[in-house]
């Protein structure tokens, strides 16, 4: 338990090195809100004090970086680790707000919580980088995290990656974040519906006749689905039933694992730069009832070599999506890019 009262979690072959440092870094006060589109019919949440959170600090100044005595505090209060996640200090969502602390604008509290996961304390790298052990010990902590988090009440819980400064990320050193929400969000509850009502990904993708395959490794496919919504989007998907990696046999996870990696170095591979990109863990819900295929999505934003795809008005107010790269095309240009 950290000094404010933040839980941080290391997760190790070892055990981490070094006597924990003082901690002067304190979390803001949780105050987050739910407050409804009546035009949209969805939700949106608004949390002011992640106004105040780190943005693209000097080296020296990374809260990330394991705690050397003399420097600046970190989050991490260990000279050294291999994975860590903590409550993100500057949350979105939270289970400690109460009714007092939101306005008379919101149809609800925020309620859920937010954790950041670090995967090396080396302050450069990526899921590539960090190399097939590092990657296997963080999908073992994400699922023990989803455990931990569904038994505290989540309801859908979301481990993600944004990856770039032109995705918008604030702190440069190697980490994801989890989002773990009171209610399921519309997209995902209506994955599920789907799939509990008999969609089957996995007999939808042998049609395909490996049209948009990429590779594959063991029980696992990789491919770029044909209504795919971003230029070089790309999927990992076992080829059985699976709700969620906490399913996964220790053979399989190795593979998810390989894949993970895989996959960004040949999206980095494509145009000879680090591609930006959002990823995500998409899992069954708590307490799914039905078939649920767990899937791992990578949305690249860049459509060409220095050419970003941005969600422009079409797709900001329609939701419609417009694709200049045929995912067939992105497949098969993913697939020539072999080790």
């Amino acid at each position: 338990m950290k000094a404010d009262g933040r839980r941080l979690s290391l997760y190790g072959y070892e055990l981490p090195t070094g006597t924990p440092g003082h901690e002067l870094l304190r979390h803001s006060a949780p105050s987050a809100e739910m407050r409804f589109h009546p035009l949209r019919g969805v939700h949106a949440i608004y949390a002011p004090q992640r106004q105040e959170r780190t943005f693209q600090p000097k080296t020296a100044e990374d809260p990330l970086a394991p705690f050397v005595p003399g420097s600046a505090p970190t989050e991490i209060p260990f000279g050294d680790f291999e994975v860590a996640i903590f409550e993100n200090r500057f949350t979105s969502l939270s289970f400690e707000t109460d009714d007092h602390q939101t306005t008379r604008y919101a149809s609800s509290r925020a309620l859920g919580k937010c954790e950041v996961v670090v995967y090396s304390s080396e302050p450069v790298g990526n899921l590539f980088s960090v190399g097939q052990a590092r990657r296997i010990l963080l999908i073992e902590a994400l699922i023990d995290r989803y455990q931990s988090l569904f038994k505290d009440g989540a309801s859908y819980v979301m481990p993600f990656e944004n990856r770039g400064e032109r995705i918008g990320v604030t702190l440069p050193h190697p980490h994801g974040q989890i989002y773990a929400f009171a209610e399921t969000p519309p997209p995902q509850a209506f994955a599920a519906r789907a799939f509990a009502s008999g969609y089957d990904l996995n007999a939808d993708h042998a049609s395909w006749e490996g049209a948009f395959d990429v590779t594959r490794r063991g029980e696992l496919n990789v491919f770029c689905p044909p209504f795919a919504r971003f230029p070089y989007e790309t999927w990992i998907v076992p080829k059985f039933d699976c709700p969620g990696p906490w399913t996964m046999q220790s053979e399989q996870i190795e593979d998810l694992a390989y894949l993970l990696g895989d996959v960004v170095r040949r999206l980095d591979a494509l145009f000879q730069e680090e591609m930006p990109y959002m990823m995500s863990f998409q899992a069954a819900p708590r307490g799914h009832a039905g078939p649920f295929q767990f899937t791992v999505q990578f949305f690249p934003i860049l459509r060409d070599a220095g050419r970003q795809k941005f969600l422009a008005s079409v797709e900001q107010f329609t939701g419609v999506f417009t694709v200049d790269v045929p995912p067939e095309t992105a497949a098969q240009r993913l697939r020539e890019l072999v080790a």
